[in-house]
């Protein structure tokens, strides 16, 4: 997932200044992307502005330097809705950011999409269950190291998927309640 995706969907929803979307990205995005330096979002804008996306206005602030606000141009709303409409190919690690921003963006635009990301990313961790579950886990030693403790060692491996099938199994329960929620138009939650 490219960055500017993530600015668009931010500047649909309101203009917004270069240090106010780090701030945004800082605390409420930061599931939407990992930590974005001020210099990769000011360098983005001025890119999405030469590409058409946005433009801006500059804000003249009494006592503190002008700030320019950038908002969405028609062309950069049309690219989003590229980009949201664009078939999703879910990761092989669920919960990861292309999935969370492209739908956090989708819903409010475009909720038919939105309901098309959300089945494809249900239906791909259906399968991996299916294919993963039962899987054998079984441990093979062969020389290990010394001091390996092969019974802590079989403990943890076995906790630790526990811990998986159980993040993942609600991951697919909120897929579920998510999905039937869109298609029959009540609240996501």
């Amino acid at each position: 997932m490219k960055f500017e995706y993530v600015l668009l969907g931010l500047l649909a929803r309101r203009p917004y200044s270069g240090y106010d979307l780090r701030k945004w990205l800082e605390v409420e995005g930061q599931f939407l992307w990992a930590r974005a330096h001020h210099s990769q979002i000011y360098r983005k804008l001025g890119q999405m502005e030469v590409d058409g996306w946005v433009r801006h206005e500059v804000d003249a602030r009494e006592g503190r330097p002008d700030a320019k606000v950038y908002r969405l141009t028609p062309g950069g709303r049309e690219v989003l809705l590229e980009w949201v409409r664009s078939p999703y190919e879910p990761p092989s690690r669920f919960q990861e950011i292309d999935f969370l921003a492209r739908f956090s963006v989708a819903a409010p635009l475009d909720k038919d999409a939105a309901i098309r990301i959300v089945g494809t990313e249900l239906d791909h961790r259906r399968a991996q269950i299916a294919e993963n579950r039962d899987r054998d886990r079984t441990l093979i030693y062969e020389d290990p190291a010394p001091g390996l403790d092969q019974d802590l060692d079989l403990q943890v491996h076995d906790a630790l998927h526990a811990l998986g099938a159980a993040a993942m199994d609600r991951w697919v329960a909120w897929l579920e309640r998510t999905l039937r929620n869109l298609t029959e138009g009540k609240p996501v939650r």
